[in-house]
């Protein structure tokens, strides 16, 4: 039995015991894992500054104070979420329970990114013990060293047969996918998702994808080019552009252009100073292979600003692209890095349908005064989540959803989200052998009374107050005694 398989199966004998349904236990679980985050700050930040660069500051702010703001947030609503939740009943069910019970889904498994490794790993992880699961957790080996942290720390404050981590590459991770699980969340790219989307179909598995694409930003000529360009700034190249939600390029009138340079220009100066290559704040590629990448979408573009590049740290300054034209190869897949495109539209009209001929985006970000343009064009296109007049910022709300749509990914996660996501909302009817009477209509013989009676029973949805409900049940005895006394005037016929 391989290693994987073996803590697949530690997982579900755990989860069989039923420990993890209590919500006392999952609420010291969430606990523990807020004192990790908040104990363990130290080793995570360095981890994470060897893996991508990212400042110490970088840590928490990208980080850390997500996952503890999602914490107290499950902690603090649990017994809410996982409450029966009483639903709208119709004629025929007035009398009776009827609501949605929340309830564990099994052993899932968790596939973290390189990029937010934390955020983007323990944030499902959350919503998984929360929904009271256990939780195979495989943070990316291509950040190898917050993979390590990950391993080494996590099962000091976790239960480590619920939520085993088990660590490994492509070999490693083929050898999970064997495994049978009740649910797969995966945050990577669409290459992968495929592979696991036909893995979970062996058996039936539900799969939240959250994956990402090409996540444009319009300019509007009526909004403060300033402030837009500063927040597009900080969208795109935070993290050095390795974000799913970043800007993946610009649309904007061609008479904007040259100012939108400039001020993304003045801001990159601001951000990360004259030399962003010495700034603590500006990160490296994660490695490589994705620098060379990153590099060969450069070919056939105009570099406007930046392109500074030194192979053996893996760092690309801050880039702006002036001129592209939607066959460059730059324009082909997500970037995922900082280089940021700038492609001309003649109007609103044009940008809404150049982004409708492209695959789903996971954001669209919009930068305008004109609150009818904002409107119009979250009605005229479709993306996982719209920005207006900011970047990013979606993804700290805990009370929006957050995931994509087609090619972004599928599902969603975050808050209340995320406990929905990873629970079976089971539908309970709980009735009474009682007042038989009324459930005359359903049995044969089918007559044109009874079919009446059903129409007006079964087609009536109202949302019944408690006197409602008192005149309700008056009704339906006066309805029991009506058959009852037909019952009883074809006995008496049929006596006489």
């Amino acid at each position: 039995m391989s290693r994987e398989q073996k803590a697949v199966d530690r997982a579900r004998k755990a989860f069989l015991t039923g420990r993890s349904k209590s919500l006392e236990y999952r609420i010291t679980q969430l606990k523990n894992l807020l004192r990790f985050v908040r104990e363990r700050q130290n080793e995570i930040a360095e981890g994470l500054k060897k893996d991508l660069g990212r400042s110490e500051g970088g840590t928490p702010l990208y980080e850390t104070l997500g996952l503890e703001s999602e914490i107290n947030l499950a902690v603090k609503y649990l017994k809410e979420w996982a409450a029966p939740r009483p639903v709208s009943k119709s004629m025929m069910t007035i009398s009776d329970q009827v609501y949605i019970q929340p309830e564990p889904l099994g052993v899932v498994l968790v596939i973290g990114a390189w990029n937010y490794p934390w955020a983007v790993t323990i944030g499902p992880l959350i919503g998984a013990i929360a929904a009271g699961n256990a939780a195979v957790i495989k943070p990316s080996e291509v950040s190898s060293h917050t993979s390590k942290v990950m391993e080494d720390l996590l099962p000091l404050y976790l239960d480590k047969e619920l939520y085993p981590v088990v660590t490994g590459g492509v070999t490693e991770t083929q050898e999970l996918l064997k495994q049978r699980f009740d649910h797969i969340f995966y945050t990577g790219n669409g290459t992968v998702a495929k592979i696991i989307m036909e893995a979970a179909a062996k058996h039936l598995t539900p799969t939240t994808l959250e994956l990402g694409g090409k996540s444009p930003c319009y300019i509007d000529n009526n909004c403060d080019l300033a402030i837009a360009c500063r927040r597009i700034a900080w969208g795109k190249y935070s993290n050095c552009g390795q974000t799913c939600i970043a800007p993946d390029y610009i649309l904007c009138d061609p008479s904007m252009q040259d100012r939108v340079i400039e001020e993304i220009k003045k801001n990159i100066k601001d951000f990360y100073t004259e030399d962003p290559k010495k700034c603590m704040d500006y990160g490296r590629i994660i490695n490589q292979r994705h620098f060379k990448r990153l590099m060969a979408l450069l070919e056939g573009s105009t570099i406007a600003v930046g392109g500074e590049n030194d192979e053996s740290e893996c760092y690309i300054g801050p880039t702006v692209l002036r001129d592209v034209k939607p066959d460059a190869k730059v324009m082909q897949e997500e970037i995922f890095g900082p280089l940021l495109p700038i492609l001309t539209v003649s109007s609103a009209d044009e940008a809404i349908k150049f982004i409708n001929q492209r695959e789903k985006p996971l954001a669209l970000y919009i930068f305008t005064s004109d609150n009818k343009l904002i409107k119009r064009m979250i009605a005229e296109t479709s993306s996982g989540g719209v920005v207006a007049n900011d970047c990013l910022m979606h993804f700290s709300v805990s009370s929006l959803p957050f995931g994509g749509v087609g090619n972004s990914g599928m599902g969603h996660y975050h808050g209340k989200y995320g406990f929905d996501n990873l629970s079976h909302l089971r539908g309970c009817l709980i009735k009474q052998l009682k007042m038989e009477g009324v459930n005359k209509m359903r049995y044969p013989p089918h007559t044109a009374d009874k079919l009446g009676w059903a129409r007006f029973f079964i087609l009536k949805h109202v949302d019944f107050g408690s006197l409602g409900r008192m005149v309700l049940l008056a009704l339906m005895a006066v309805f029991v005694a009506v058959i009852l006394q037909y019952k009883y005037i074809q006995i008496k016929i049929h006596y006489y």
